[in-house]
């Protein structure tokens, strides 16, 4: 027929076109399309390092490279076994998942043995943490974790729960930490990841050199977004952000001294121009009379006549 000749001519003329080179790297809506993701399933996927990006040339952001489209999708089980290596799962499908009720899962999370990858906060503020579903089927698989998923929980565990531990908001900040080191292309951009998870108090006493923080807070990751800034829900994704236990923020501040100094070797923080001493003014002398003067002849001419 003749429109279906036509749409065959225009598809075959679209395909023997010279990819053009914003072609050649998408963003990351067009690459999610491609792959099968959800927008959420492929920002989880590139911080997780299953997708790789590149910095745009012109700074418009990250793109994907059309190369590394075409291995994720050479790749086995596509697009089923990609999606299925980002599903992030709440405590409610998550507890289906490895066959335990759900408050044995939030203990097992509390005490650090689930590893949340993510969070959102609920129409009530109450934080949602989630799950990689392809970690808890490893966790679950594992011969050595039988005994936490059935029985009674040992006591050494139950001890700590009792003391109100909850290492889920630090074990997400660990991890919120290596998905920015892995994209840190610069020694600044890695001591400025660290410092995201540090008050500002704490950067300080790690950096004292006002233009060297000056410098590094250009580099600090802001907390995931969760609503507008300074509303209650974006105060809450700053507050799980930020380290709060002792321990943890001397161990940061360590690292930051660290990769601060690094950065430092590496290239130097920009800082004021030095101010060139203005020249001295100098008072001028007192000039003396010289003799022979006029002033001289006409006093001894006046001296003379009187």
């Amino acid at each position: 027929m003749p429109g279906q000749h036509t749409v065959t001519h225009a598809t075959t003329t679209i395909a023997e076109r010279p990819a053009t080179a914003r072609e050649v790297r998408v963003g990351p809506g067009r690459a999610a399309r491609e792959l099968g993701l959800k927008n959420t399933e492929f920002d989880l996927a590139v911080q997780l390092g299953r997708i790789r990006t590149i910095p745009d040339d012109g700074g418009g952001g990250r793109r994907v490279d059309r190369a590394e489209i075409e291995r994720l999708r050479a790749g086995p089980g596509f697009p089923e076994a990609l999606r299925r290596s980002v599903q992030a799962v709440g405590t409610t499908e998550g507890s289906a998942l490895i066959d335990v009720t759900k408050t044995r899962f939030t203990r097992l999370a509390r005490l650090g043995l689930l590893v949340p990858v993510k969070f959102y906060l609920n129409r009530y503020r109450a934080v949602v943490w989630l799950y990689l579903a392809e970690e808890l089927r490893l966790f679950a698989a594992d011969d050595r974790n039988t005994p936490l998923l059935t029985g009674r929980t040992p006591e050494n565990l139950r001890s700590q729960l009792d003391t109100g531990i909850d290492l889920r908001p630090r074990n997400w900040r660990t991890r919120q930490l290596g998905f920015m080191l892995r994209r840190a292309d610069d020694p600044w951009a890695r001591a400025g990841a660290v410092a995201s998870l540090l008050g500002p108090l704490h950067v300080s006493e790690a950096v004292p050199d006002p233009y060297d923080r000056s410098h590094l807070n250009g580099f600090r990751r802001p907390p995931p977004s969760h609503g507008a800034p300074g509303s209650p829900a974006a105060d809450l994704a700053e507050e799980l952000m930020t380290a709060q236990d002792p321990d943890e923020v001397a161990w940061l501040q360590a690292d930051l001294v660290r990769l601060t100094e690094e950065a430092r070797a590496h290239r130097p923080a920009p800082r004021p121009a030095p101010r060139r001493p203005e020249p001295v003014q100098r008072a001028p002398e007192a000039v003396e009379p010289v003799r022979g003067t006029s002033c001289g002849l006409l006093g001894r001419w006046w001296r003379g006549n009187r």
